[in-house]
């Protein structure tokens, strides 16, 4: 049985879940040296003992300790044996209490910051790997928090999340992660990744606040420099009063909210910790050295106003919250202040949002995997071919429909125009130049604008067919059958399938089609059966009288010929005026569809629509795939 570990590896606090098989419905977090969410610390002893968690924070005969080494990892080298000790701890813990069986088909996921690039993300992974961990896949820590909060549902969005834009604050102990997230993928922002501003900062302001007050300042600071462990063991209780205290403000408002930390270093000092309002207050709004003489608040106001700056053009609908801080009331507020525009939410339990998503993400993994096999079966079948294939006659005809009328205006017009002005010496002539000139329309941005909504609308009755096939897909693996829903992507700027009329009427190879376009265009000049055209206007009775006698020496039929290579004189063509040919377009648009349709279904070019109906099933495959690529956005692989 398949089982899925999420290994949060915070810079101060960890955490471990895991998603047992296919059977469980939510991860489940596992204790470690007892504690569900415990301290990111190690120390290994003379006799080669590696103690982790808070026991390692006074360990006093260790000969090598390490903590808050994670924020350290991409610029000290060294933290590299770090990390690995901790991990290799954790591990053989977990195994030490029987939480991960060595017989077990096992998978961590382990998470990282947003900003982390591929390469960081790798020589991450390759660590967990030296440390003996079953395959280990790195993935986003903020996306880990998204993926917990679409699968646990408790945020009444569901997977609706993933088709929205979404900004996630993950804010640990030491930096605040970024990541923006729209249409389910990862966006680059300007200000992204980790911001040095973590609930660390006001974890030493309440410990340096409580130390000043307490009345034993010099001996605690005297304490503190001669054992680091024992101020690191102070500022982990500092934050868990702060939590305490924040996780329901209202209640301590009128309540003590104290903690009492004795420090045993030589003799015992007693240290009383208090949270309050007036302590809450200077906690966000006190000045750092360590955020350059600003306060929590300035410094993560000025995040968001950098980030809100960066995404001008796509401002988030969700802004999504995780980690211990977030249960901060302030934090929401100075989120809506930056994000009006915003729906602000906080997730339940947010210490372990990010350990419970990346246990789903392993879970997520195995249903993609045959999600995609089934989905590339269906890609490599002819199934999408076959569907497309027998629309594409309607196709052709919603084409025509749409461009009859501006083709024979903006084709026509402008022949006529130089057949009249002499520029054009024959009717017969005007073959040619008609090619050229549909051709050239066909290929304008006229031409493909007027096309967008019929074909859009043929698109739709293709994805209607199609979702015969996808939907099962979707329901034999959990994925919400929109995700695979072409009809739902043909209007989105990232999804797009383009068919062009210059596809449709390919000129160079459809010439059946051109042909069958340009009889009835060149009826419009010499009048179709006979003299309509010529014999109209100013000059009529005397061509008129002219054409008719042609037909009485010639004949009916041998008079058209006679006059499609007659070279007219220039006078009597400007006689023809332009007003009285386009007055003849409207009435030839019927003639022109009529001939358009007959030739289709007289003269099918089965290799040409064939070829029409390979790349727009190609087109659609690759906008599944892509669809598919967003539905395994919490995998993390960018």
């Amino acid at each position: 049985m398949e089982s899925f570990y999420g290994f949060d590896l915070g810079d101060a606090e960890s955490a471990v879940a895991v998603l047992p098989g296919e059977e469980a419905s939510a991860p489940v977090i596992l204790p470690v040296k007892d504690a569900k969410s415990f301290i990111t610390a190690y120390a290994v002893s003379e006799n080669g003992e590696t103690l982790i968690g808070e026991n390692a924070c006074y360990r006093t005969d260790s000969v090598r300790k390490g903590l808050r080494f994670k924020s350290r990892f991409l610029a000290d080298p060294a933290s590299r044996r770090d990390v690995e000790i901790f991990a290799s701890g954790v591990l053989d813990e977990l195994y030490r209490s029987g939480a991960v069986e060595k017989t077990e088909d096992n998978c961590f996921y382990v998470g990282c910051p947003a900003g982390w690039d591929k390469n960081a993300r790798e020589r991450y992974r390759s660590i967990f790997e030296n440390a003996g961990y079953p395959p280990v896949r790195i993935v986003s820590e903020s996306r880990a928090a998204m993926v917990s909060a679409c699968r646990s549902r408790h945020l009444q969005v569901g997977h609706d999340i993933l088709s929205k834009s979404v900004l996630v604050a993950d804010i640990g102990s030491s930096t605040t992660d970024f990541a923006y997230i729209r249409d389910g993928k990862e966006v680059e922002m300007q200000t992204a990744g980790e911001v040095v501003l973590g609930g660390g900062i006001m974890d030493e302001i309440l410990l340096e606040e409580s130390v000043a007050g307490s009345g034993r300042e010099k001996e605690l600071k005297s304490v503190f420099e001669q054992s680091p462990p024992w101020r690191t063991y102070c500022e982990f209780a500092a934050r868990r009063l702060k939590e305490k205290y924040f996780s329901d403000e209202e209640f301590w408002k009128n309540h003590e909210c104290t903690d009492t930390v004795t420090v045993y270093y030589r003799k015992p000092v007693p240290l009383r910790m208090r949270m309050n309002p007036e302590m809450a207050d200077r906690l966000m709004n006190k000045k750092s050295g360590r955020l350059g003489n600003r306060s929590f608040r300035e410094t993560f106001l000025s995040s968001l106003k950098d980030i809100r700056e960066s995404l001008k053009d796509g401002l988030p609908e969700l802004v999504f919250l995780t980690g211990g801080v977030s249960r901060l009331p302030a934090l929401r507020e100075w989120c809506e202040s930056v994000f009006p525009e915003s729906v602000v939410i906080t997730g339940s339990e947010p210490e372990f949002s990010v350990a419970r998503g990346l246990a789903y993400c392993g879970r997520i993994d195995s249903e993609m995997r045959a999600f995609r096999a089934e989905l590339d079966e269906l890609i490599a079948s002819s199934t999408i071919e076959n569907v497309v294939e027998s629309h594409i006659t309607e196709l052709y005809r919603a084409a025509m429909d749409a461009l009859a009328s501006p083709l024979l205006h903006n084709a026509c017009v402008p022949v006529f125009e130089k057949w009249r002005n002499g520029g054009i010496r024959r009717l017969i002539d005007t073959d040619e130049e008609m090619e050229k000139a549909v051709t050239e329309y066909l290929h304008s941005d006229e031409a493909k604008e007027i096309l967008a909504k019929p074909v859009s609308r043929w698109l739709r009755t293709v994805g209607d067919d199609l979702e015969e096939y996808t939907m099962p897909i979707c329901i034999r693996h959990n994925i919400p059958y929109r995700a695979l829903s072409l009809k739902s992507y043909f209007n989105t700027t990232d999804i797009d399938i383009r068919i062009e009329a210059k596809d449709i009427f390919a000129v160079e190879e459809i010439t059946w089609l051109i042909d069958s376009v340009i009889s009835v265009i060149v009826g419009l000049f010499c009048g179709g059966s006979g003299i309509a055209l010529i014999s109209g206007g100013p000059a009529g009775i005397l061509t008129g009288a002219l054409l008719s006698l042609l037909v009485l020496i010639l004949g009916k039929n041998q008079m058209e010929k006679a006059l499609l290579r007659l070279d007219i004189p220039g006078p009597m063509r400007r006689l023809v005026t332009r007003r009285a040919f386009e007055s003849r377009i409207g009435r030839y648009e019927g003639v022109v569809k009529k001939s358009f349709y007959e030739t289709l279904e007289n003269q099918k070019g089965e290799e040409i629509s064939e070829r029409l109906s390979e790349e727009i099933s190609e087109d659609i495959e690759q906008c599944l795939t892509r669809m598919a690529e967003i539905v395994e956005i919490p995998l993390g692989q960018q």
